[in-house]
């Protein structure tokens, strides 16, 4: 297994790469702006959030992602919008990925919700551990060598202009959205023998709130589709939430795995997540699983009128 994960690093470096750059996340209906920015500024709170996820544990160099985000409403004259920055850093064998991006979204009033359109702008650095590359693994190798160019020789990083693009709508009982990452396509050379040029991602995501007769009961299905058009991601959850308070379910990510959600509001505006989530392909007999610690704190600075009742579909 070792030796598959170091080629399929190799082939990766040839001189041109393309691959989905965006990682997964098993709480995407948390972190909406994570993937869309027309989620920043969602529902009436300002929000600081973070994510930690650690992937296929017990694999050496498995991923490793990380994100934060910051995102607050805010109102110009009869106008909302939302701002908001996100960072993400992620590792998966002897690649390194950040990114930092400015968002902002034009909200407008549809219906019993809000129809947002977003923009977000950044920079992308891709690196890659070069200086740790195990040469000995080609040896009687038909397809490379030791001395092969297009594997960069020490550590190498590149940075490059990065701009994303989403449509987001939300009320009380439903939202959906759908965003397109990585518009500029940009690319990252590291040299005259290697770049990495990133490809698009759409994302598709959406969820329903279903309250049944005994009002503290809550049922929350949703779903996320990940793609560059040639790799896919599907991921189907379904929540269960008590007293606004307590969230237990599963997920499902198609031909992958399976998964655990949990969540629990401490208090007021604090929110702690975490996700259990096993693998269902012969990755199962090398890992141990993956987990994802996710946290977030809330306060509303818009005081809706009492007409009003509009709030997140996610914090009922």
């Amino acid at each position: 297994m070792k030796r598959y994960i170091v080629l399929c690093t190799l082939l990766a470096v040839a001189a041109v790469l393309y691959a989905q750059f965006d990682p997964q996340i098993g709480q995407y209906m948390y972190m909406p702006t994570a993937f869309n920015p027309a989620a920043a500024g969602e529902g009436d709170l300002m929000k600081v959030s973070g994510l930690h996820r650690m992937q296929f544990t017990g694999i050496k160099n498995a991923p490793m992602t990380t994100y934060f985000s910051f995102q607050s409403p805010f109102v110009i004259g009869k106008t909302r919008h939302g701002a908001g920055i996100r960072f993400m850093n992620d590792r998966y064998g002897l690649f390194t990925n950040q990114t930092l991006h400015v968002q902002y979204a034009y909200r407008q009033r549809l219906g019993k919700g809000y129809l947002s359109a977003g923009v977000e702008l950044g920079f992308v650095s891709v690196g890659f551990k070069g200086d740790s590359v195990n040469l000995n693994t080609l040896k009687g190798s038909d397809y490379h060598h030791a001395d092969d160019q297009a594997i960069p020789s020490g550590a190498k990083s590149g940075m490059g202009f990065d701009m994303g693009v989403g449509v987001y709508y939300t009320c009380n009982t439903w939202y959906a959205g759908i965003s397109y990452s990585h518009l500029t396509m940009p690319m990252i050379e590291w040299d005259e023998y290697s770049s990495v040029r990133l490809k698009g991602t759409m994302f598709v995501s959406g969820g329903y709130n279903w309250r049944l007769r005994k009002k503290e009961w809550v049922l929350k299905p949703s779903m996320m589709v990940m793609t560059d058009f040639s790799s896919w991601d599907i991921n189907i959850s379904f929540m269960t939430e008590y007293k606004e308070k307590y969230r237990w379910g599963l997920g499902y990510r198609i031909d992958s795995s399976v998964a655990i959600l949990l969540g629990i509001d401490i208090i007021s505006g604090l929110q702690l997540g975490y996700t259990y989530e096993l693998p269902t392909s012969k990755l199962l007999l090398e890992s141990y699983g993956s987990h994802e610690i996710y946290l977030a704190y809330g306060f509303n600075i818009l005081k809706p009128k009492r007409t009003n009742k509009y709030k997140s579909v996610r914090y009922l």
